[in-house]
């Protein structure tokens, strides 16, 4: 398992300590044993360090849930259905310009840029 605090360099040395080992499951009092600490302190830290804002992110290696194919790593099929890039994507097929849009016919490209097909498929009349 990784950790990743975003938002860390808002937070001083201290902070950062205390929400690496909150974040963790630790306890005010097992923190404070941990870094010489008062609990008292411990819980004011953790509280300056919630107000600055910080996300944590826990990384898990491989797929303990068993939601996910570990064996289709690499694959050509990652781009495309409801990815990043491709159809039903953010860009791609009906993304962007295109059909109805301001510039041409035709659609957003399948897997191109959402200036693919509009501007050089269909022109402008």
């Amino acid at each position: 398992m990784h950790i990743e605090i975003r938002g860390v360099e808002r937070l001083s040395f201290r902070e950062r300590q205390v929400v690496a080992l909150k974040e963790t499951g630790l306890g005010n009092e097992e923190v404070a044993a941990r870094l010489a600490l008062a609990p008292a302190t411990v819980a004011t830290l953790y509280h300056r360090a919630k107000n600055k804002g910080y996300q944590v992110v826990i990384i898990v290696p491989g797929d303990p849930l068993g939601l996910f194919d570990v064996g289709d790593e690499g694959d050509e099929d990652d781009k495309g259905a409801g990815g990043d890039e491709g159809a039903g994507g953010g860009k791609g097929a009906g993304g962007g310009k295109g059909a109805g849009g301001d510039e041409g016919a035709g659609g957003g490209g399948g897997g191109a840029t959402d200036h693919g097909a509009g501007r050089r498929g269909g022109g402008r009349a």
